[in-house]
């Protein structure tokens, strides 16, 4: 029987794959759809195979909210071009919504989540067979809070997700530390979140350098202390300068809302180098 265009419309539309590899799939499986897609599905794992030492390096980064819960998604591929396709920001899109979904604990929970029947595990080798290129689950992030808000930067490259402590906070007040998260890169919340050993590395680098300025033994500890105020300001969120006005910091635009409003996390995913 041969293969028509109404066939291989149809398995474009089940797989995403080409018009020709539709066609080429349709011809050898004789017209059974089934062993039409396995065919697509076992391509795309001999070329994951093949191409498992390729670095992926590009991708897509979308974030979304489901009522409490906000989760980020990174697929990566190895070239821009792929990144930007429909067809593969769709996949990452899908993908993003089986975590809101499903809220999977971790990164192998949710390859393992299921989208119309099948892990996303296999869509993501599927889309390997289609693009010829190496593709993977490059970040999998999540919160739950009161209010969450998720952002995501034009270029689908850098994505920001951030808790608050009240329910039904503003939207654009949200929005806005979201944005300071994805524009200022803060590594913590508060100092009292900063990792213990991040501390103990910002007090050595200060006293080793005021050592070679020749400060005085009895002031080291001093001057650590300062500059560990200095990196908290930099560093922490609640403490940083708000981006949209630098006369204010992040807790007092929030304490400015309502004074018991704060952040209660953040996560954020960039593919492009810091």
């Amino acid at each position: 029987m041969a293969v028509t265009m109404a066939d291989i419309t149809h398995l474009r539309k089940m797989t995403g794959a080409g018009m020709m590899d539709c066609k080429n799939a349709l011809t050898e499986a004789e017209n059974d759809f089934e062993k039409a897609i396995e065919i697509i599905r076992k391509r795309g794992q001999a070329v994951a195979a093949k191409r498992e030492d390729r670095e992926a390096a590009e991708g897509c980064v979308l974030a979304a909210i489901n009522g409490e819960f906000a989760a980020i998604v990174a697929v990566k591929c190895e070239t821009d071009f792929v990144a930007k396709g429909p067809d593969f920001i769709a996949l990452t899109r899908n993908i993003l919504n089986a975590a809101l979904t499903n809220k999977p604990a971790d990164a192998a929970a949710l390859l393992a989540t299921l989208i119309e029947g099948r892990p996303v595990s296999e869509w993501i080798i599927e889309r390997i067979g289609i693009s010829g290129e190496k593709m993977e689950l490059g970040a999998y992030e999540y919160l739950t809070a009161p209010t969450v808000i998720a952002y995501v930067h034009p270029g689908n490259k850098l994505a920001t997700i951030a808790g608050l402590n009240q329910p039904n906070v503003e939207n654009q007040v949200a929005k806005d530390v979201a944005m300071q998260v994805a524009a200022m890169n803060p590594i913590s919340v508060d100092k009292a979140t900063v990792p213990p050993e991040i501390v103990e590395r910002e007090k050595k680098i200060a006293r080793e350098k005021a050592i070679e300025q020749g400060k005085p033994e009895a002031i080291l500890d001093k001057i650590a202390e300062g500059a560990l105020i200095k990196y908290y300001k930099d560093y922490t969120l609640l403490m940083q300068d708000y981006v949209k006005d630098s006369k204010i910091t992040i807790d007092d635009y929030l304490k400015k809302q309502d004074k018991n409003l704060t952040v209660t996390g953040f996560r954020r995913v960039n593919l492009n180098v810091e």
